[in-house]
């Protein structure tokens, strides 16, 4: 009775011991070597990806954000992102990542595409057989941060309007804006709407209310 005491006894510190160890070495250890790494080596990913304009944080450059007024209704002098069913309202909740779920026929989507697609055409006059389907839709995760180079020309005419700058310089903009495919090969060109609207700003100061 008494060794089978002791053995048990002995067991129950082994394991605390190890729990302890583990606990330290795991919890404590590794995510600080692991951050430390992060740090001095990928600071920018490590934090977010954050971007600033004069020390103040105005967004990321992985997660997308609305250009709208607090009804919802799209600024023209700045370029536009594509919808979000992230959270209600406007969408871009970092804490509701998610799509709309709902099929290609289903009612609900097919109204709130062609709504979409007749507010663009009238909002930046153009022929709603140009616009690209992004411009519509809304991504899987409801945060990107990206509109293809197709839908980033169709506003240009409308951006420059709103502004009184001259077409020609926001073309030049979005030109210098579009990232190629990862690798030469993988996905597609995309234009990332913050750096693109920051770098607008950055050209007509005036514009930005």
């Amino acid at each position: 009775m008494n060794a089978s005491l002791r053995g048990t006894g002995r067991q129950f510190w082994v394991a605390l011991r190890a729990l302890l160890v583990f606990t330290v070495a795991l919890g404590i250890v590794y995510p600080l070597v692991i951050t430390g790494i992060g740090q001095l080596a990928l600071p920018v990913q490590s934090n977010g990806s954050e971007i600033t304009v004069q020390g103040k944080v105005v967004g990321s450059r992985l997660i997308g954000q609305s250009f709208t007024d607090a009804k919802g209704t799209a600024l023209r002098q700045w370029f536009q992102s594509r919808p979000s069913a992230a959270g209600p309202g406007a969408g871009y909740d970092a804490g509701s990542s998610s799509a709309s779920n709902l099929g290609p026929n289903n009612p609900t989507l097919v109204k709130e595409i062609a709504d979409r697609m007749a507010a663009i055409a009238k909002a930046d006059r153009v022929d709603p057989a140009r616009i690209p389907a992004d411009a519509v839709t809304a991504s899987a995760s409801g945060l990107d941060p990206h509109i293809s180079p197709a839908y980033a020309r169709l506003q240009v005419a409308a951006v420059a309007t709103a502004r009184g700058i001259s077409t020609a310089s926001v073309n030049k903009l979005v030109e210098e804006h579009i990232q190629q495919r990862d690798l030469g090969y993988l996905g597609e060109p995309t234009v990332n709407v913050l750096e693109l609207n920051i770098a607008l700003a950055a050209l007509d100061p005036a514009g930005d209310k």
